[in-house]
């Protein structure tokens, strides 16, 4: 018999190293030797389609990713529904992802209101949430929402950060502003009022809301321009904030405009609203424009476009959405390699809120980094004005806690 000779021992080796192998790969629902399932939903209808723009970006960046392989050998298969920006579609459409489609895990979800629907249930089911389409502060609320992060800055810090420049450069400023009525609203003029102090109720001379299914802002633009406003600060999606823009371009109205890096893309508020209304404007960044002639030989930007050009065409080069969805693609590929085998919900949670990672369109000196008690992803962001044409950088990288 040959049972204790060299092949024997060499096969009972291999039956003894089996468990040990298989144990290494670990999957949740939605996951599995071939396949990762991600969900998300997003307004391809409604007031706010114009951050579809997003989601169809992040779908050609994993068809990039598929076309290469996939990630560790697993094709992304991405189901992104369409929930017109209305939080009881926003629920009927992630109840679908979690309980019929089975995801993995959540990604970029758009909307205040319709993530503050959702996020209690997304929370109970112990399901990812990541990188969510809101900067609204209660989303980095890691005691009570483990399983929820942001990846927008923080709406509270950007405004802060408006504040405190008219501060320092028009300190004597009369300032008028309409914001969304709901939680994206709400939070921005926390952190203004935060922002400018104590100074706060003598300088806002007005404050004008309007709701998403309005048909127009023209009335309170009227409204803000005869209280005397000579700075114009807008907190809302594009469409409403093309309509500001334009309509205070139409009835001679010229203050100093600073609208909210939500509202302020290209192709979705300013070409709409029109260039020359549109000039002057600040805003803040945390990504690279592709406008910007500073990054046309930047590896990354070439890559990007590359990228475009290929799996992107359908959406604008200028729309603030094409390298948001780049970004946030990337991001989530690297956190997937992080994850190797073990692609369980917990385990994804805990590599997503331990991230310190470089990406190739954010802007120098900003940085993805998140901590278990601090699960804002990017924290700092820059100013930047409108000049006719594009956005050019004119602050170093700022932050508010």
């Amino acid at each position: 018999m040959w049972s204790k000779g060299p092949i024997a021992g060499a096969l009972a080796a291999l039956l003894l190293a089996m468990p040990s192998a298989l144990a290494q790969k670990q999957y949740d629902r939605g996951a599995s030797d071939t396949e990762i399932k991600i969900g998300t939903t997003t307004p391809y209808s409604g007031p706010a389609s114009a951050y579809s723009a997003g989601a169809m970006s992040i779908t050609a960046y994993f068809a990039m990713i598929n076309d290469q392989g996939g990630v560790n050998g697993r094709k992304i298969k991405f189901i992104s529904l369409d929930d017109a920006y209305s939080p009881p579609k926003t629920v009927e459409q992630i109840r679908r992802l979690i309980e019929s489609e089975e995801v993995l895990f959540l990604l970029n979800t758009v909307g205040t209101a319709t993530n503050m629907a959702v996020v209690k249930y997304i929370n109970q089911k112990q399901v990812p949430h990541l990188f969510i389409g809101s900067g609204a502060t209660i989303f980095n609320d890691p005691e009570h929402y483990p399983w929820t992060m942001s990846w927008t800055p923080h709406y509270a810090s950007e405004a802060e950060i408006y504040a405190k420049y008219i501060l320092a450069t028009k300190p004597d400023a009369r300032i008028g502003i309409l914001a969304q009525n709901d939680d994206l609203g709400r939070d921005y003029l926390i952190g203004f009022r935060r922002g400018l102090g104590e100074r706060a109720s003598s300088m806002i001379v007005s404050y004008q809301t309007y709701n998403t299914s309005d048909p127009t802002v023209d009335s309170q633009v009227v409204t803000l321009r005869a209280a005397r406003a000579n700075v114009f600060v807008i907190f809302s999606v594009p469409k409403f904030a093309a309509q500001a823009i334009r309509k205070a371009y139409d009835i001679d109205w010229h203050p100093q405009e600073f609208v909210s890096s939500v509202g302020s893309s290209i192709a979705g508020a300013i070409r709409p609203a029109g260039f020359e209304a549109a000039k002057g404007i600040i805003s803040a960044a945390y990504q690279k424009d592709p406008a910007d002639p500073q990054w046309r030989d930047d590896p990354a930007m070439t890559a990007w476009n590359a990228w475009m050009d290929k799996y992107n065409p359908r959406v604008d080069k200028s729309d603030y959405y094409a390298p948001y969805g780049y970004n946030v693609g990337y991001a989530v590929v690297q956190l997937l390699k992080q994850c190797g085998d073990n692609l369980t919900r917990a385990n994804i949670m805990k590599q997503a809120s331990h991230l310190d990672m470089e990406l190739p369109l954010l802007l120098p000196g900003i940085r993805l980094k998140t901590t278990p008690s601090d699960l804002r992803p990017i924290k700092q962001m820059r100013l930047v004005r409108f000049d006719g044409q594009r956005y050019v950088l004119f602050s170093d990288a700022l932050a508010s806690e």
